[in-house]
């Protein structure tokens, strides 16, 4: 472990030279990977520096046990006492910052939700679910751009895409893909019975054109003009946008926006988000064997949480026993960082299994 640490530390600080250099300055995309990858060695390094500095407190410790002063040994006794069970808390806290990270977390993020089975019902629990991640995104210090956005008939969303960029944002998002269930008694009940409601979320890391082999001259663009409601210019604007990848054959498709350029774009990202996910399955086909994956592949048919109001009750089904539940009324206001560090802390467990 110490060998892999000093190779952190080595590694940590040639980054910091390599962002003090005007050729890496000079290019924008090279110092945006440079200052990513040192940020992200920070902490690690940060707890290497106090793991070593108590090492040598201990040893000095050590070494006052073996004079004859009895006062001195004693003294010696009770800082090792206090010494040696923060040496185990670091060892810990290290063993989990050395478990390899998912190279995409550190992306920004295209998160859709989606009206689900309820009706109406189910549009207004979208537009809670979007206040609640609203709230989450601004303590985070994240920005949030929409999309796109279609309102429903008595209020909420039937569907809402927005984009959100920030530090470590598909790290702690990416646990909210699936179906979200609530039960409560809807607005629109006249007999005060409760109902059980959906709303779907999906979120990818928003994928750029060195994050995968994607080279435009192999995809096709056709334009068309988009289907359903949404004024005049579905009529009149071929503002929908396919893509086709012509060595995969892999599609992507997006009308969400009345601008043409943004369709584009965001079909891209699902392109690249697809054609990702098909490379990363088969680079992962053994890893998946021998763990489960905790968060799932973002299938809108698998259910990842509850929100009981009777019961004043959030349950993520993903989390075992008593770990499952949290508080609603917290929860609904963007209080979301209790959920998502047990997810984190399962998912880190998960792969900790996977290397024994």
């Amino acid at each position: 472990m110490i060998e892999k640490l000093q190779g952190i530390e080595e590694k940590y600080y040639n980054l910091e030279e390599q962002m003090s250099n005007p050729e890496i300055i000079g290019d924008v995309a090279r110092y945006k990977k440079v200052s990513a990858e040192y940020k992200s060695l920070k902490k690690i390094v940060e707890i290497f520096n106090k793991y070593k500095s108590l090492i040598g407190n201990i040893e000095t410790s050590q070494e006052m046990m073996q004079e004859d002063d009895p006062e001195m040994k004693e003294m010696a006794k009770m800082e090792l006492s206090e010494l040696l069970p923060l040496k185990n808390e670091l060892e810990e806290q290290i063993k989990i910052l050395l478990i390899p990270k998912d190279p995409e977390d550190t992306k920004d993020v295209i998160f859709e939700i989606r009206s689900g089975t309820g009706g109406d019902e189910a549009s207004i629990f979208a537009g809670d679910l979007y206040k609640m991640y609203t709230r989450y995104f601004s303590s985070k210090g994240w920005k949030t751009d929409i999309v796109s956005i279609n309102e429903g008939t008595v209020g909420g969303y039937n569907k809402i895409v927005l984009e959100i960029s920030g530090e470590e944002v598909y790290g702690a998002l990416k646990f909210e893909s699936g179906a979200h269930r609530v039960q409560r008694i809807p607005k629109t009940e006249s007999q005060g019975r409760v109902h059980t409601s959906a709303a779907t979320v999906v979120v990818f890391p928003k994928l750029e054109l060195e994050d995968v082999d994607v080279k435009m001259s192999d995809i096709k663009v056709d334009t068309y003009r988009a289907s359903g409601a949404g004024g005049q210019h579905v009529n009149k604007t071929e503002s929908a946008v396919r893509l086709t990848h012509l060595p995969t054959g892999i599609v992507s498709e997006c009308q969400d926006g009345r601008s043409q350029i943004k369709n584009k774009a965001l079909a891209f990202q699902r392109l690249c988000a697809k054609i990702a996910e098909v490379n990363r399955k088969s680079h992962e086909s053994s890893v998946a064997q021998k763990r489960k994956s905790l968060v799932g592949s973002g299938d809108r048919s698998g259910k990842v949480r509850t929100y009981n109001y009777p019961q004043n009750r959030v349950t993520d089904h993903r989390l075992e026993g008593g770990n499952k539940n949290f508080n609603l009324e917290k929860v609904v206001v963007g209080e979301l960082e209790e959920i998502i560090e047990a997810l984190q802390i399962m998912e880190n467990m998960e792969k900790m299994k996977a290397e024994t």
